[in-house]
């Protein structure tokens, strides 16, 4: 055998890392000798002390406690076992510190030191394994021994590897020897010698068959429980070696037939063993390692379907109630509790297997052994919790689990709430496996009697100012999340009697349970938590009024919730209901964007008084509302969002109404005509006014933005839309009479609301005269325009212009800048008459450019005759009437002294 260069190279390095080992032992134990020595004499010979006591003895009495100590003293049985957030000095030992001179400087390590105490180690415990690893791999390949003796030999060289670490720990702790953290040879010896064990087992079972998979199962187990028990003594480096190849060898170990109640009583048991070490090394790294991968082992089962939910319940059950006997803070073995703090790892424990019992429900199609799993973890989250206040974090988690549960349930049997444009989604379907109605009816009364009741009678119970909150939440939402999750799955979502007479007695509940909590003396908490209730109450008012009317009064209520709660806060000023204000405000926001019709094709034809009205009107008026409460507590995020949704309400409503009368009740038509667009260009220029107004008082940055956007919205809508893509001389259309028409909409009407736009932002917008400017373009295009449609007839597009339309605009563009320059004069407006200067430049244009070249005969010497007669009559009104009165200010004060 040791003919072969391999295994003889692989015992060579073997024994060479056993030879550097003892050397680095006995090095480090020279340098901790002569470490102690020197920091122990400037310690004694500073402090004051009995004369009889040694340097030694000295030094000695100065240590803390061992399991505290940041250096080791000389005896130590176990570093490994410093429980985590230990104090690192007490205060005598601080107090002889600062009396004490410094310390003398640690010498860098140097290569030596480095390579005879740390890198031999690692590599010598690398090399140990892989040697076993090799030794069992080339017996194997060359077929020299027989499987029996080659599983000896590899366990043998494990149990080597094993009593060497245990040996070499014990010699250390009567020595004066501490192992280094990171090179700690004891562990690192049996580390190898549990990988070593490893190896041999899955190869004497998966490389040549010699065991068959239970005793293979078998021997890995219990490999990987001796590994976690070692790791009370070599520390947490072999608790992850262990716990990883505990929850890994189910995997390593396939079978035909595979046993899901062996699986999962072996995994039983590997947790816990992984959670009282954790419990008693106070490890929570181990605790969260250990339920996040016995939650991963959830998954992979779950394919087998509804037949195997006992095994997959056994699981999780079985894991909860380890959970809450070691993890959970406060409650029988865990650690100990701060009162009133929630424990995330506590809280967390109990909340992965709640999640692993809801996927065995959803994946058993609701069967009833999952149901009632599902309903003991929900109770014992509740008991749990109400014993201990570390684990009050798995009220809510158990609360939204619930409401995940019955809403997948009444999706399953609606799909077509979740119709998408391309079909619905596959394996949505109702199914003859779901669970009964009857069992589902009375776990949901179950479920919220017991979150109602309990998050009520917790509110005397506790007193920290977080965990009764939690309780009350949890209280509110359960109740409501399931009479929605029932609505939607035994009514269709259709009008609903005995539901809305189920909601107005959810009502009365939250409204009684606000009243007595109100009498109650202040606490922490104690107003958020009357909040709750009170908002839980307009809640099952909202629900109430849904059930009872028609789908699109979901909406409504929701909206009228927001404007509810914001009141509200303005009698319990608590931040949490104003973001619960801003939170309905947005779902509502994100109903719309579903469905824009709100009921469907059941919004009706009749202009304005049809369903968008109230679906888009009661919102808009309920933010508004809501907006005003908000204020009187700050400007914020909250407050932001309801203005922003009434804002956008307030705009969808007049859109949507334009829409709707315009296009016969199709609002989803795909695209805009004339009268749409120079509706929309008016309506938005009119809330611009409001909202410019409205901001000079509120301040609100998003009355500002909702300023900005409409006038941007309305300049593009006029320019591309009625001047571009819409204009009546580029497109057939039919404008209607001579001066009642469509021109009056789109032109005159919006260049009036324009001009009154400027004049609000006057002197607080950088773009007033843009806005100006363009209520000027607007003005001209309607006397263009109106001029056609009395040469041409309703179709601006059609004929040729003659000489006597083209001279009619040419007195009517100077007739309008006469009256912008009377209009001017009259009130003082330098931006009228400039205006003014503006259309007169246009008309000489014209009459040079176009005029001359095109008239003929009277109508152009008409035309230059009376453009210079109102040129003259401009400079005399400017010589007479404006500068005139400017040149008299100046002489007024010198009429008395000539007197």
């Amino acid at each position: 055998m040791f003919d072969d260069p391999f295994v003889f190279f692989a015992l060579l390095i073997a024994i060479v890392a056993l030879i550097f080992a003892r050397k680095a032992m006995n090095e480090v134990a020279e340098l901790r000798r002569r470490l102690e020595e020197i920091q122990a004499m400037p310690a004694a010979a500073s402090a004051p002390g009995p004369p009889s006591l040694t340097p030694f003895e000295a030094f000695e009495q100065t240590l803390p406690p061992a399991s505290a100590a940041p250096t080791p003293p000389p005896i130590v049985p176990d570093v490994e076992s410093v429980a985590p957030g230990a104090p690192s000095e007490t205060p005598e030992q601080a107090a002889g510190e600062t009396a004490a001179p410094p310390p003398l400087p640690q010498p860098d390590r140097g290569f030596e030191e480095t390579v005879g105490t740390r890198w031999v180690v690692w590599i010598g415990g690398l090399t140990l394994a892989l040697g076993g690893f090799f030794m069992v791999r080339y017996s194997i390949e060359a077929g020299l021994l027989g499987p029996g003796v080659r599983t000896m030999l590899g366990g043998l060289f494990a149990a080597a590897l094993l009593l060497a670490g245990e040996w070499t720990r014990r010699k250390e702790s009567v020595s004066s020897i501490a192992a280094l953290p990171i090179a700690n040879i004891p562990a690192i010896l049996t580390a190898a010698g549990t990988a070593v064990a490893f190896a041999t087992v899955y190869a004497a079972y998966a490389l040549y068959g010699f065991l068959v998979p239970a005793t293979a199962f078998v021997l890995l187990g219990l490999v990987a429980l001796g590994t976690l028990a070692a790791a009370l003594l070599h520390g947490p480096a072999l608790a992850g070696l262990g716990v990883v190849g505990a929850f890994v060898t189910p995997i390593l170990v396939s079978s035909d037939k595979p046993d899901f109640w062996a699986l999962y009583i072996y995994l039983a048991i590997v947790t816990a063993a992984a959670f009282g070490l954790a419990r008693v090394r106070l490890w929570r790294w181990l605790a969260v390692t250990t339920i996040a991968f016995a939650l991963l082992w959830t998954f992979p089962c779950l394919q087998c379907g509804p037949s195997m939910v006992g095994p997959h319940a056994f699981h999780v059950l079985a894991g909860f109630i380890l959970a809450a006997l070691l993890v959970v803070c406060g409650f029988m073995f865990g650690p100990p509790a701060d009162e009133g703090q929630v424990e995330p790892i506590s809280s967390g424990s109990l909340a992965a297997y709640l999640l692993g019992a809801t996927l065995i429900v959803l994946n058993g199609f609701h069967a009833d052994a999952a149901m009632i799993v599902f309903g003991l973890l929900v109770a014992g989250s509740l008991l749990v919790a109400w014993r201990s206040d570390a684990a009050t974090g798995a009220v809510g988690a158990a609360a939204a689990l619930v409401f995940v549960v019955f809403a997948e349930w009444a999706v399953r049997a609606n799909p077509d709430m979740l119709v998408l444009p391309g079909g619905s989604l596959q394996g949505i379907g109702p199914s003859a496996t779901d669970g009964s109605v009857s069992l589902h009816l009375i776990s949901a009364a179950i479920f919220a009697a017991g979150f109602g009741v309990a998050g009520f009678l917790a509110q005397g119970r506790f007193t920290g100012p977080v965990i009764p909150v939690i309780w009350s939440a949890a209280a509110v939402f359960t109740p409501l999340a399931l009479l929605v999750a029932l609505y939607a799955r035994i009514a269709h979502l259709d009008r609903s009697i005995p539901f809305a007479i189920l909601a107005v007695l959810l009502a009365v509940a939250n409204a009684a349970a606000t009243e007595i909590l109100s009498k109650r003396e202040g606490r922490p908490g104690l107003q958020a938590s009357i909040a709750l209730f009170a908002t839980g109450t307009l809640a099952a008012l909202a629900l109430a009024l849904t059930f009872a009317l028609e789908k699109g009064w979901l909406t409504i209520a929701l909206a009228l919730m927001s404007a509810g709660t914001a009141w509200i806060s303005t009698q319990r000023p608590i931040a949490f209901l104003r973001a619960l204000a801003a939170i309905l405000a947005g779902i509502v926001v994100l109903r719309i964007g579903y469905e824009p019709r709100i009921v469907g094709e059941a919004v009706g034809t009749t202009p304005i008084f049809n369903w968008l009205l109230w679906g888009y009107g009661i919102p808009a008026a309920s933010f508004w509302a809501g907006s005003i409460f908000l204020r009187r507590g700050g400007d914020d995020a909250p407050l932001r969002t309801v203005e922003a949704a009434a804002i956008l309400f307030t705009v969808l409503l007049a859109f949507m109404q334009i829409r709707h009368a315009v296009n016969q009740g199709d609002v989803y038509r795909y695209n805009a005509g004339f009268t749409e667009i120079a509706l929309q260009v008016c309506v938005a220029l009119a809330m611009a006014i409001g909202l410019e107004r409205l901001r000079i008082r509120t301040g609100s940055v998003i009355h500002n933005a909702g300023a900005i956007l409409l006038t941007v919205f309305a300049g593009l809508a006029a320019l591309f839309g009625l001047l571009a893509w819409q204009n009546p001389l580029l497109r057939w259309m039919d404008v209607g009479g001579i001066v009642i028409n469509l021109l009056l909409l789109g032109y005159a009407l919006p260049a009036v609301l324009a001009l009154l736009l400027s004049y609000a932002v006057a002197g607080r917008r950088p773009y007033a005269n843009t806005i100006a400017a363009g209520a000027l373009i607007l003005a001209l295009a309607y006397v263009t325009f109106e001029i056609r449609r009395i040469y041409h007839g309703p179709v601006l597009s059609d004929g040729q212009t003659t000489g006597a339309e083209q001279y009619t605009y040419s007195i009517a563009y100077l007739a309008f800048g006469v009256v912008l320059l009377g209009t001017g004069i009259l009130f003082n407006s330098q931006r009228a008459r400039l205006a003014s200067a503006v259309v007169i430049a246009l008309t000489i244009l014209k009459a040079f450019l176009i005029d001359m070249s095109t008239l003929t005969g009277v109508y152009r010497a008409l035309s230059f005759m009376c453009l210079g007669l109102v040129l003259v009559a401009i400079g005399w009104l400017y010589q007479r009437i404006l500068f005139r009165r400017q040149a008299a200010a100046p002489i007024a004060p010198a009429a008395p002294a000539g007197g």
